[in-house]
């Protein structure tokens, strides 16, 4: 009996092996579907990888050449994570400044490092330079050049506040790859008519970077004569810009479904402030 009660045995602790596995690749496969549909979960899984990029724990699939994202270590500390865009001239420069000052985020914009390295006529300026006087979008690669170079991924325990950045699928991957994932993506709505009116009209002081406006915002007299019109703020220009705009939206609220707030920016500058501070402190995020 004892001889006949063997194989049984094995069997038996064959088939527990087997449901064993089952469960645990079903495990697996739900925590993996569960940390793709949701930036805010991150499980640390650092026996897969010693290596770590920016924030993220990478690891090298042997089967594929691609480098894939398996758990992210969230950028940023206990403060604020905020993504902010909108179409040129839609008002974020100005919201930028009362959430940084409200919150302490660090503000990293794009726009303006692009600006510098134009203005610096560094290699990379003069690149982004001939897309920005046609009124095209900076390709991907200098972008994410001008990202390393302002250290995107420090980690400033205050938080961060992302400013033009990103505008296309590639750069959600980036930066979510960088560990830099967001808890809100603040979208501002302006009409196409009123983004022109107020970029024809902008001026800018090369000296201190402060931008005004002709018209709702003329710089004070002893700064009039230094400000400039940049060569990109003209209709025909930002008519292309807007358009530009509109192509890479969808990306934008693909790529961070269930944390985009839409905000009516065509009103007066604490009025959109307030509903971004709901949006922030409410958790009020639309899908």
């Amino acid at each position: 009996p004892a001889t006949m009660a063997a194989p049984a045995l094995a069997r038996t602790r064959k088939s527990a092996h087997v449901a064993t596995t089952a469960v645990l690749l079903a495990t697996c496969i739900m925590a993996f579907v569960l940390l793709s549909r949701s930036p805010e979960i991150g499980i640390s899984l650092r026996s897969l990888s010693g290596n770590v990029s920016g924030r993220a724990l990478i690891y090298r699939d042997s089967m594929r050449p691609t480098t894939r994202v398996c758990a992210v270590e969230m950028a940023g500390g206990g403060g604020k994570r905020i993504i902010i865009s909108g179409a040129p001239a839609s008002g974020k420069g100005t919201q930028c400044e009362l959430i940084v000052k409200k919150y302490g985020v660090k503000h990293i914009s794009t726009g303006d490092a692009l600006r510098a390295h134009v203005r610096n006529q560094s290699e990379l300026g003069k690149q982004a330079k001939a897309f920005m006087d046609a009124g095209d979008l900076v390709p991907d690669d200098l972008i994410m050049k001008i990202m390393r170079e302002e250290a995107l991924g420090d980690g400033d325990a205050s938080g961060w506040l992302l400013d033009g950045v990103p505008r296309t699928a590639p750069q959600v991957e980036a930066l979510n790859e960088a560990g830099l994932v967001p808890e809100a993506v603040i979208l501002l709505e302006v009409p196409d008519d009123v983004l022109v009116e107020r970029c024809v009209g902008r001026l800018f002081d090369p000296e201190t970077g402060n931008v005004y406006h002709r018209t709702y915002f003329p710089p004070p007299a002893d700064v009039a004569d230094r400000c400039i019109t940049r060569s990109d703020d003209n209709e025909e220009t930002m008519r292309n810009r807007i358009s530009q705009f509109k192509k890479n939206r969808q990306s934008l609220i693909d790529g961070y479904k269930g944390v985009v707030v839409s905000i009516d920016g065509n009103r007066d500058k604490n009025e959109v402030f307030k509903d971004i501070c709901t949006a922030l402190d409410h958790n009020t995020i639309a899908a």
